[in-house]
């Protein structure tokens, strides 16, 4: 009895996924997916750009010591920067350099300095997509790869955020995600969040596009299985282009 008392005090997916078990995640982990293909082009000797670092949450909120593990950088490049809007950013355990920066302000780094600009579900929430664009090009060197994870445009998880306004947005999460805290809720924007933008704002002739659609674990569940379920079966019936995520690998020429 103890033992399936613990077990329910895990979320739904590790109920459902019995491989969950040994390690804490899934075969569907988008997480794991993600950052292993950035491990698979980062190099000891990279400094890495962190945009949107937050206070770490990612980190320090997982349960999954793989996955916690995969999301620190530390220790497997030179130099860890990290750049946010919020001033929670220097609470972030895994930067030797942070910077508070606002809207439309350029980035505190020299042109061509960044190996490699790493950006985890912040490209939803970009104002002025040119503005970034521009930066992104400005400070990576030739050869260096912008790598972002992100709800896309036209999966699921896109349509429904774009459809209830941002004021709403902590209140619902609060169902759906009952363990997500509303310091970590940004208002969304959607500007730059489909294959499309990507190509529009990356030109081709400049970048080498690397990007795919991925259907993880469904995140928002409100923790029933009924709800899990359905949006699984969802994601399965969809084409890869209405995928739920975006996982963008961009290579600056």
């Amino acid at each position: 009895m103890a033992d399936r008392d613990k077990s329910d005090s895990f979320p739904i997916e590790h109920r459902i996924y019995p491989e969950c078990h040994a390690g804490l995640y899934s075969h569907r982990d988008c997480t794991v997916a993600f950052y292993s293909r950035i491990h698979a082009v980062l190099d000891e000797g990279m400094v890495l750009l962190n945009v949107g670092a937050g206070r770490g949450a990612n980190i320090i909120n997982d349960i999954s010591p793989y996955r916690r593990k995969l999301q620190v950088f530390k220790g497997h490049v030179n130099k860890v920067i990290g750049i946010d809007i919020d001033a929670a950013i220097h609470k972030n355990p895994d930067l030797d350099e942070a910077y508070v920066v606002s809207g439309g302000m350029q980035w505190p780094v020299p042109d061509e300095s960044i190996d490699i600009v790493v950006s985890d579900h912040v490209l939803e929430h970009v104002d002025d997509p040119g503005a970034f664009a521009r930066e992104l090009k400005r400070v990576l060197k030739p050869g260096g790869w912008f790598c972002a994870r992100t709800p896309a445009k036209w999966g699921y998880i896109g349509i429904a955020t774009r459809a209830i306004p941002n004021s709403l947005h902590v209140r619902m999460l609060r169902k759906l995600q009952p363990h997500r805290k509303a310091e970590d809720v940004f208002p969304t924007r959607y500007r730059l969040n489909s294959g499309r933008s990507l190509r529009h704002y990356f030109s081709e002739n400049q970048w080498q596009h690397c990007s795919y659609g991925y259907n993880g674990v469904p995140g928002y569940h409100a923790n029933s299985r009924l709800l899990f379920r359905l949006v699984e079966f969802w994601c399965w019936l969809m084409p890869r282009a209405l995928s739920a995520k975006l996982h963008v690998f961009l290579q600056k020429k």
